[in-house]
């Protein structure tokens, strides 16, 4: 519907809006070197990612009310209205230990889900420079070094030839998933335990042709999962189902996804 579509390049716009202020925020702090301490499950936590995600809150409730938010460091929020329609889901670092460890990988990630769908999502990693943002219908794209460009998935269609990111081995053992993927790893042509935003942003531009990984939550997940399928990839669950809030994650180009569903399966 054109009024859908109005409102996701709304919503999108006014997320891109917020990532810049993000990005005023965590880059600086990361230049100055941030500080982390545990929360109580034993993740670290910074003062720029509350900050983050206090700002965007504040910003959020001024434009959309009526619009819920669920954010890693602050909860969950309803809106004013009951039964919103809109959610918010805000990862104000994404990638925090490399935040504090002065790695650059890290990232900003919003997205919004109206009406159960996804609908726009933007990953600001202003460390490295990069930004990439999805509209729902249509399509994704990048900005990088001043210049904007559409995503596009590979097109690697032999697990053989594949390059492939994920998590780490200790994570996937534990899920009981370690011999399935020794299987994969052996057959791919190249691995790298990457994690975070950005395995799934490397598929989505198609310099990786997979991600996976376990122990994950909703704010890890839908701003990538949007920018991947509307690069034109896959991305579901390792378990098969077509969702992007966890506990695992499998993003691909969609040529290797029912694959490596079948080799990363439970043992």
């Amino acid at each position: 519907m054109a009024e859908a579509d109005d409102f996701a390049r709304e919503v999108a716009a006014y997320a891109r809006e917020l990532a810049d202020a993000a990005d005023a925020i965590t880059l600086p702090a990361f230049l100055a070197g941030a500080v982390a301490e545990a929360k109580a499950d034993g993740t670290p936590v910074t003062e720029a990612d509350t900050a983050v995600e206090a700002l965007i809150r504040g910003r959020l409730a001024g434009r959309y009310p009526d619009h819920a938010i669920l954010g890693e460091e602050l909860g969950s929020v309803a809106g004013s209205a009951a039964g919103a329609e809109t959610r918010w889901i805000i990862d104000p670092i994404d990638a925090t230990m490399n935040f504090t460890r002065g790695i650059q990988v890290w990232a900003t990630l919003i997205a919004v889900e109206h009406r159960g769908q996804l609908v726009a999502s933007v990953v600001s990693a202003p460390g490295i420079g990069q930004r990439w943002w999805a509209v729902r219908g249509a399509g994704a794209t990048t900005l990088r070094g001043g210049r904007e460009s559409r995503l596009a998935v590979s097109s690697v269609s032999r697990l053989e030839d594949a390059h492939l990111g994920h998590s780490g081995i200790k994570a996937l053992d534990a899920d009981g998933r370690g011999a399935g993927v020794r299987a994969v790893i052996g057959r791919a042509r190249r691995d790298r335990g990457l994690g975070d935003f950005w395995g799934y942003m490397l598929v989505a531009q198609g310099a990786a042709d997979a991600m996976f990984e376990v122990g994950l939550k909703p704010w890890d997940l839908a701003a990538p999962a949007l920018i991947v399928t509307e690069a034109g990839g896959r991305f579901t669950d390792l378990d098969g189902v077509d969702q992007p809030f966890g506990p695992s994650a499998l993003a691909t180009n969609g040529r290797l996804h029912d694959e490596l569903l079948a080799l990363l399966a439970r043992s």
